[in-house]
């Protein structure tokens, strides 16, 4: 799988771009807020309907502009060309698949793999919990449409249960009714816990292999899953916690409550691993995520990889490129002279690499 040309109209900074990648290497370099991170952000969206940062789909719209719009085309692990479209408006999306407009985000995935690697991943194992289940979620959902449906149900049933506390709270009669949300709500929570369960256990095995590789044998990493509630006794903590739940508005335990713990070298990693430590674990996670995308799907997925050469040393940028021979690669850079040497030492496919200089919205090619 790999994209073969893109097109964008009024995203973000970028007014107009009409681009061929390589099927290997694809560097984009150039100061900062050019518009490098845009073009991997737009990647990202048609791959999973959204953006892998913050803020609402309106905000990549141009300033100035009323919608945006791209194109990409995709050669897939058959040998055919799929395309994929999306246009975004102020009050309004739409995704087309080959010219079809998908009613549902969960048709979207599948089409186009993709692992995103930008520095602000390298805070995996020390931020709070919400990035890593987003982790969590967003490899799962390309990995697996049902587990997008469940997640999407499970949070719009909670959302049901929560605006059902708020109202028992006034009328203390409508406790009746909350018996169908509480099974519901357990229902769809049981997949995703044992589905999280299966991913983490198989993700801890490839990455504390790569640990071990980087490490010179030297570190141990375990990857382990802590789940807010068991899947067999989700439905009685529901129950149990409704008198805790309608005074507090908001429902306390579920899915939406789990959280992962790194344990490196045997220690909480988070407390105890040093910065380098936990990057290095946070680059081994990220790798173990093609690995275990090339075992469920049997292809490689994308990897763009975000302005992330230069927050790494010398020996994981060489581990790092190493890894991702022979896969399509868009990686930005500011194109310093220590990190862009060291790309082009480290890769030895240079003969399928395009380069691009990017200044205001503007991709310029160059010569490797």
């Amino acid at each position: 799988m790999h994209i073969q040309k893109v097109a964008l109209n009024n995203f973000r900074n970028i007014s107009e771009a009409d681009l061929t990648l390589s099927q290997g290497m694809n560097v984009f370099y150039g100061n900062n807020a050019q518009g490098k991170t845009n073009l991997l952000e737009s990647l990202y969206y048609c791959a999973t309907g959204r953006s892998h940062r913050a803020g609402r789909d309106k905000d990549l719209i141009k300033i100035g502009e009323k919608t945006t719009k791209a194109k990409i085309f995709i050669k897939n692990e058959n040998g055919l060309t799929d395309d994929i479209t999306f246009e975004i408006s102020k009050d309004n999306k739409q995704l087309w698949v080959n010219g079809g407009l998908i009613k549902r985000l969960g048709e979207l995935f599948g089409h186009l793999v993709c692992v995103v690697f930008s520095p602000e991943d390298l805070a995996l194992v020390k931020a709070g919990p919400q990035l890593r289940r987003r982790f969590m979620d967003m490899e799962l959902c390309q990995l697996y449409p049902a587990y997008y449906y469940n997640l999407r149900m499970y949070y719009k049933v909670m959302k049901q249960r929560n605006n059902l506390l708020r109202e028992i709270s006034i009328n203390p009669k409508l406790i009746e009714t909350i018996d169908v949300w509480d099974e519901q709500l357990a229902h769809y929570g049981k997949d995703i816990i044992t589905t999280r369960r299966n991913f983490i256990e198989k993700i801890s095995k490839i990455a504390s292999k790569n640990q071990q590789e980087i490490t010179d044998g030297n570190e141990d990493l375990e990857i382990i899953y802590k789940n807010n509630v068991e899947s067999d006794t989700f439905l009685e903590k529901l129950i149990k916690s409704r008198d805790f739940d309608i005074a507090r508005r908001q429902t306390s335990h579920g899915i939406h409550k789990d959280d992962v713990d790194f344990k490196i070298g045997g220690k909480d990693g988070r407390i105890f691993a040093s910065q380098g430590q936990q990057r290095t674990a946070a680059l081994s996670i990220k790798l173990a995520e093609i690995e275990l995308i090339l075992e469920e799907k049997n292809h490689m997925p994308v990897l763009l990889l975000d302005d992330i050469l230069s927050e790494l040393d010398a020996t994981r940028q060489k581990f790092l490129m190493k890894k991702i021979e022979g896969m399509q690669t868009i990686i930005t850079m500011t194109g310093a002279e220590s990190a862009f040497n060291a790309f082009l030492s480290n890769y030895q496919s240079q003969e399928n690499t395009s380069i691009f200089k990017v200044e205001n919205g503007n991709f310029l090619p160059e010569n490797t």
